[in-house]
């Protein structure tokens, strides 16, 4: 689904990314692990379009997609979410999914004019998309609330209900379980994992909950100073020397010790 070809994103003299290589296979939920400064986030930012690359080349299915902005990505299937969740927090979580799907004929002026029932179907087919997306996050009961009043974890459904009504390919989670409590989290990845099994979605993801990581994730990717440390299964990647050296801890090792 995606493959990153050597790729760099330099900030001055500092290498955040340094040549870096990897895919993301249609259907996985890749897992994207390393301590804090290890490039992780401008890896995302680079290939969602947020930055352009100083090097390298990005693939989506084959085709090239290096220096895209994010709204020519979106239109291709690949989208991302943000560690803070970015609702527009004075609509309601119906409103806030209703917003997503482009090009829309209630957007231009003249075809509420001249293509009033046009317009007025397209709303009920997209608020009945909307409906249902919302029934499979068990976002009911906050259906008509406004998006800011949601708790965090409720906030990160939502931003997986926005990548549903843009029928996404490929999905960039940022830290999608930061700040939320265990039994949402729970929630979160259940949605995951449904949307990956039952509806083909394919996940990338950065995540410091190793829990949550091995729950959901195979391959796992690490990263350590702006580059690739190494790629494998939950516990490989764990039971790595390297990678707990770098990342884990000792502390890990010794909670560990038949790993």
């Amino acid at each position: 689904m995606i493959v990153v070809e050597h790729l760099h994103k330099q900030f001055g003299g500092i290498h955040a990314v340094n040549d870096v290589s990897l895919a993301v296979e249609q259907g996985t939920i890749t897992g994207l692990i390393g301590p804090n400064g290890a490039g992780k986030t401008t890896l995302f930012n680079v290939i969602a379009g947020v930055y352009p690359p100083t090097a390298g080349h990005i693939y989506l299915e084959n085709v090239e997609i290096t220096g895209l902005k994010p709204h020519q990505l979106f239109a291709k299937g690949l989208l991302r979410t943000f560690q803070i969740a970015h609702e527009f927090a004075t609509l309601t979580v119906q409103e806030n999914l209703m917003m997503v799907p482009a090009n829309q004929p209630g957007e231009r002026l003249i075809d509420t004019w001249l293509r009033p029932r046009t317009v007025h179907d397209q709303e009920l087919a997209i608020r009945k998309q909307a409906d249902e997306v919302i029934a499979f996050l068990e976002l009911t009961s906050v259906a008509n609330e406004f998006a800011g009043n949601l708790s965090g974890g409720q906030k990160k459904l939502l931003e997986l209900g926005r990548a549903m009504m843009g029928q996404a390919k490929i999905v960039f989670l940022d830290e999608v379980g930061a700040g939320v409590n265990r039994t949402l989290l729970n929630k979160i990845a259940d949605a995951i994992l449904r949307l990956n099994q039952e509806q083909g979605y394919t996940f990338c993801m950065i995540e410091h909950d190793m829990e949550f990581i091995s729950k959901l994730c195979d391959p796992v990717i690490v990263m350590a100073e702006g580059g690739v440390l190494t790629t494998g299964s939950a516990q490989e990647v764990m039971a790595n020397d390297s990678v707990i050296e770098s990342y884990l801890g000792a502390g890990h090792r010794a909670r560990n010790p038949h790993q």
